[in-house]
């Protein structure tokens, strides 16, 4: 049997370790400021401060390194060859990692196989019903129509964090289409093969998800997302 490695999943609020992150910042790469300094919106600049930050130190703490110290790199874009594809450790395959953020929240997850967390803001109702037929499986789409209306917001978020985890975990993103892969609206995932994923606690007025995927080839770590 495949043992199943289980990820370790950090949270923060954006509002609340702004100013620690602040003082950190120098621990980013040149990459990463440069990105940092091309956002214009101040939340934007903000979130991405911080879960880099924090992505930088929880890998340090990991490897035994200072959090500067760590290079990130991307894999080729199996799609286009584009310097965009998994984001990745140089040199250290016994390390994954995924990174979200939304509104004021930011999630980071590390394991030891491939692994892909996602955080989102509940959204309205009718984000939900512009949204839910061009993203959400057939079924997914039954299970929402028999709920209430005012419970399909965040059954439709629950859904949504726990396909995004899936296709980080996969490394195709959103190149592959997400009304494809069906993983559920109710509060229990259907299982995937290959794959293990979990609801993850969080704030009120968020979702959030992590999903691993146990045998990741070189190809399938490098789709666009």
């Amino acid at each position: 049997m495949t043992p199943v490695h289980l990820p370790r999943v950090w949270q923060w609020r954006v509002s609340g370790h702004l100013p620690e992150a602040a003082r950190h910042a120098p621990v980013l790469d040149a990459a990463e400021h440069a990105r940092l300094g091309a956002l214009r919106a101040e939340a934007d600049r903000d979130r991405y401060l911080v879960a880099h930050v924090a992505l930088r130190r929880v890998l340090g703490e990991r490897l035994g390194l200072a959090p500067a110290a760590v290079r990130i790199v991307r894999r080729p874009c199996t799609d286009c060859g584009g310097p965009h594809g998994r984001p990745v450790v140089a040199g250290d395959t016994g390390t994954h990692f995924s990174l979200s953020h939304a509104g004021d929240l930011v999630a980071v997850a590390v394991a030891e196989v491939a692994v892909g967390v996602d955080v989102e803001e509940v959204p309205p109702p009718d984000v939900v019903a512009a949204t839910a037929p061009t993203v959400l499986h057939p079924e997914e789409l039954r299970e929402l129509a028999a709920l209430p209306e005012a419970a399909r917001p965040a059954a439709f978020a629950r859904c949504w964090t726990r396909k995004e985890a899936c296709l980080k975990a996969l490394g195709t993103g959103l190149n592959t289409p997400p009304a494809t892969v069906r993983v559920g609206t109710g509060l229990r995932a259907v299982a995937l093969p290959g794959r293990h994923q979990a609801d993850v606690p969080t704030l009120p007025g968020y979702a959030a998800a992590v999903a691993t995927h146990e045998a990741v080839t070189d190809d399938q770590g490098k789709g666009c997302t």
